[in-house]
């Protein structure tokens, strides 16, 4: 058995969970999930920009903080901090942390070999809409394929204490440690596939816990010293999701259960690089306080393509928010938003959508939302997007004027006008498989 631990569900998650999972409790393995589809294009942009970035900057400094454990307690690091630089990444690893043997894993990033996929006549259809990428061409900011476990794993069999990727999976960075540990074969569909639901309820950090779940939260004890998942994988596939004992949040069916349905399409065919699983083979049941343990997991054969994550500049978008107090709050955010379309088409700006909310009132349930006549306050937010950057930029002036001449108690504008920012979009393509070849290569 392995203990494999999760301490980031994505870039910005709680500094103090993968130190506390190391000095906490044992574990074999500390997984970190960084990486989201925007991500890419963030971390793009910034190596563009400088060529020595390009991954999440959170990562080495955490590393260097916690070296001296991972080497006394023999646990092992996987993550995919490396963006679109897993290599700069590992450098700095090393600079922080000279006495851990760091490994990457490259080949997922393709942004540079789009052209050459389009000269051979690799449409890269978009998976919702069927074009083909040349009609983005010109605004692609990043393209990486999803990479599966046997990199991962080829990278721990080099002795690494750490082993950086970019563009793997979420749930590959859970079963990389149980392929390299229990040998599993790329045949052995099942094991794959438990390994990768393993990695799919833990992806979240303590989204499984505790974190973030509807059922009884309110019983839920101590948030603030929340423990993070952790698996505890056996060679046969079955497994037990836990948390170091003494900690904050909780493990249940209802906890589990609920990341479970997480990004979940159709059930019996999870996709993923290295098998496709079926979540309804998936059997739970209590196994003592705060462990669940799964077992039955059934999988099929991957399927012959991977899947590339591009993303691209799509125009411009601001939002702008004013908030009204009571009484009559609603209806005077309402006659704001009111006067606010009003002065823009009279100004003769075209976008492509104006989007209105009122927090407060209806923000989270839309038309669903229980009828409050006299909420105590309310905030408007309105967005605007759309290809002309100008048209964008005057919208920003239009919020804070109303302060003075609009509806009465307008508040919340400390801030200043709201900025323009670029918006970035996701286009989802296959490409077959053959194309990506990964290596792995230790840097000194």
């Amino acid at each position: 058995m392995i203990r494999i631990a999760n301490g980031q569900g994505f870039w910005g998650d709680w500094l103090e969970a993968p130190v506390r999972l190391v000095e906490q409790g044992p574990i074999d393995y500390l997984i970190l999930d960084y990486l989201a589809e925007v991500t890419m294009s963030i971390v793009q942009k910034q190596k563009q920009a400088d060529p020595s970035l390009g991954y999440a900057r959170d990562f080495p400094p955490l590393i260097g903080r916690i070296a001296a454990k991972l080497k006394e307690r023999r646990v092992r690091v996987v993550a995919n901090a490396g963006g679109v630089n897993p290599v700069a990444c590992a450098r700095e690893v090393k600079r922080l942390a000279p006495e851990l043997k760091v490994a990457v894993v490259l080949g997922d990033d393709v942004y540079e070999r789009v052209d050459d996929f389009l000269a051979r006549g690799l449409e890269l259809k978009n998976l919702d809409t069927g074009e083909p990428l040349t009609v983005i061409r010109g605004q692609i900011s990043s393209a990486n394929a999803y990479i599966g476990a046997f990199p991962l794993a080829e990278a721990l069999g080099t002795g690494a204490d750490v082993v950086i990727a970019g563009r793997s999976t979420d749930t590959a960075l859970a079963l990389g440690p149980m392929v390299h540990e229990f040998g599993w074969r790329a045949d052995q569909f099942d094991l794959l596939a438990a390994g990768t639901i393993a990695g799919h309820i833990v992806e979240c950090g303590a989204q499984c816990t505790g974190g973030n779940c509807i059922a009884d939260w309110q019983t839920i004890p101590d948030f603030a010293n929340i423990g993070y998942p952790i698996i505890e994988a056996e060679a046969d596939g079955s497994f037990v999701i836990t948390k170091h004992h003494g900690t904050g949040g909780r493990v249940s069916l209802e906890t589990v259960k609920e990341q479970l349905l997480y990004e979940l399409g159709d059930p019996q065919n999870y996709i993923t690089p290295d098998c496709v699983a079926d979540f309804t083979s998936v059997r739970l049941v209590e196994d003592g306080p705060d462990r669940v343990r799964v077992s039955g997991i059934k999988g099929r054969p991957k399927t012959p393509f991977l899947k590339v994550s591009v993303s691209y500049l799509y125009g411009f978008k601001a939002l702008g928010t004013i908030v009204y107090s009571w009484p009559d709050a609603l209806e005077k955010a309402k006659a704001a938003d009111a006067i606010v379309r009003a002065r823009l088409a009279a100004l003769g700006l075209k976008f492509e959508e104006i989007y209105s909310e009122y927090f407060g009132a209806n923000a989270c349930h839309g038309i669903a939302a229980p009828v409050n006549a006299q909420p105590a306050e309310v905030m408007l937010r309105v967005g605007v997007r759309g290809k002309d950057k100008k048209a964008v930029d005057r919208f920003t002036r239009e919020l804070i004027p109303l302060v003075l001449n609009g509806p009465p108690t307008g508040t919340g504008y400390g801030d200043g006008r709201p900025s323009v920012r670029e918006v970035v979009a996701y286009w989802p393509a296959l490409i077959p498989r053959e194309e990506i070849v990964t290596r792995v290569e230790v840097v000194e």
